[in-house]
């Protein structure tokens, strides 16, 4: 059940909506398929086609509920639906529910924040917690941010369709940080027993596809899907032969996947000759900097410093400094990557963040701080609730101890 909750959340709740052309109803309808699935199916076993069995429950009760609501219904502001592009293909030549969805979520009329974040629940169904962890805020912020997103798009009466042509650029760089953080989502779980959700990763991948054919012209929507494809061509190789998780450093590189690598490479040199760079594209300069590299001490580490830098000037943010930190200590020392880490220390975003006590940690190794970066770790361990992180946390922890006896 676990397993259909991941891989069809979206595709049903998107279809969904397409009938009760509201958020709570939806969700409640998806919600209470699922349910009933947990119960025909441990008695006459999981359907051939989860999804559809799924989709058609959740629309049935839809129906049913607008039957019984009738005339609660014609009195309550929903999503407005273009007929038009419920029986046709839109003029992208691309019809997906789940864009429809994401345009929904992602409405000017909303914060950005509050945009990515009601996309994050919605079309992907993560948890508040999740959302939270993602936006590195408290879950009852979260809670009271997501509903009231949910009320403004029903007053607002915003249409349940995606934009036309023109109006797609006023909306994509919403919907782009929605398909970014699915991805860093799904690449490393926040919590849980698995380090990834390679459902999340699937998805967005599909996703950040579907806009590169909306818009192949747009130097950002190529970046983020290079970006996607270089870092998710080390997937295979991020977990060792006991699940252990492997830092980049211990990685294999003759397992990372060469079409994901080549096609993402090609893609980046696409962004990059369309002016200048955005977020995604700079990422994924970094990225491909990383799958150029042979071997980890043959990595271009001052270039990757360089194109922080000019990723801090065009999207300043605490994670993408500690990033800059980390690469800083490769490139001119432990030392000075952790004067850095620290200067990140009283940062509010920060402070609940495993990976700069990891960052601290392993620039302290690094410097023979053998008894502070033992407490660095433990903080971090203490922070991280991924259990393959968690456990390889407690290894670094194990491996100090071993070398003061």
């Amino acid at each position: 059940m676990a397993n259909a909750h991941r891989h069809e959340w979206a595709f049903v709740l998107a279809s969904t909506m397409r009938i009760t052309r509201d958020f709570d109803v939806a969700e409640e309808c998806v919600q209470d398929a699922f349910a009933k699935a947990l119960a025909s199916w441990s008695q006459q076993g999981i359907p051939t086609n989860p999804g559809a069995w799924l989709t058609t429950v959740a629309r049935r009760r839809a129906i049913d509920l607008g039957r019984r609501r009738d005339v609660a219904m014609r009195s309550r502001r929903l999503l407005v639906t273009d007929a038009t592009t419920l029986d046709r293909e839109p003029d992208s030549a691309i019809e997906d529910d789940r864009l429809r969805l994401i345009f929904t979520c992602c409405h000017p009329s909303l914060a950005t924040d509050t945009q990515v974040a009601l996309a994050l629940r919605m079309l992907c169904g993560l948890s508040t917690v999740q959302v939270a962890k993602a936006f590195l805020v408290k879950e009852s912020a979260m809670a009271a941010r997501l509903t009231r997103a949910k009320k403004k798009i029903a007053i607002a009466r915003i249409p349940y369709r995606v934009p036309k042509r023109a109006e797609l650029r006023t909306r994509i760089d919403a919907v782009l940080l929605v398909v970014h953080l699915l991805f860093t989502t799904g690449h490393t779980s926040p919590v849980g027993e698995e380090l990834s959700q390679v459902d999340l990763v699937e998805r967005s991948l599909d996703l950040a596809r579907m806009l590169h054919s909306l818009l192949p012209d747009d130097g950002e929507v190529t970046g983020l899907l290079a970006l996607i494809l270089l870092t998710d061509s080390r997937r295979g190789s991020r977990v060792g032969t006991e699940g252990e998780f492997l830092a980049l450093a211990d990685q294999d590189r003759s397992t990372w996947h060469r079409d994901s690598i080549d096609e993402g490479l090609v893609l980046v040199g696409d962004a990059l000759r369309r002016g200048r760079p955005g977020p995604f594209t700079l990422m994924a300069a970094i990225a491909a900097v990383h799958s150029s590299a042979p071997h980890w001490d043959e990595t271009d580490w001052s270039e990757i410093v360089g194109l922080y830098d000019l990723l801090i000037d065009t999207w300043p943010s605490p994670v993408v400094a500690l990033n800059r930190a980390v690469a800083l200590s490769f490139a001119e020392g432990p030392d000075t990557g952790l004067r850095a880490l620290d200067d990140l220390s009283t940062e509010p975003q920060l402070s609940a963040y495993p990976y700069l006590a990891a960052a601290r940690a392993n620039c302290l190794v690094r410097l023979e701080r053998v008894d502070e970066a033992r407490d660095a770790f433990a903080e971090a361990a203490m922070l991280t609730e991924n259990n393959v992180e968690r456990a390889y946390l407690q290894s670094r922890i194990e491996e100090l101890l071993e070398r003061r006896s």
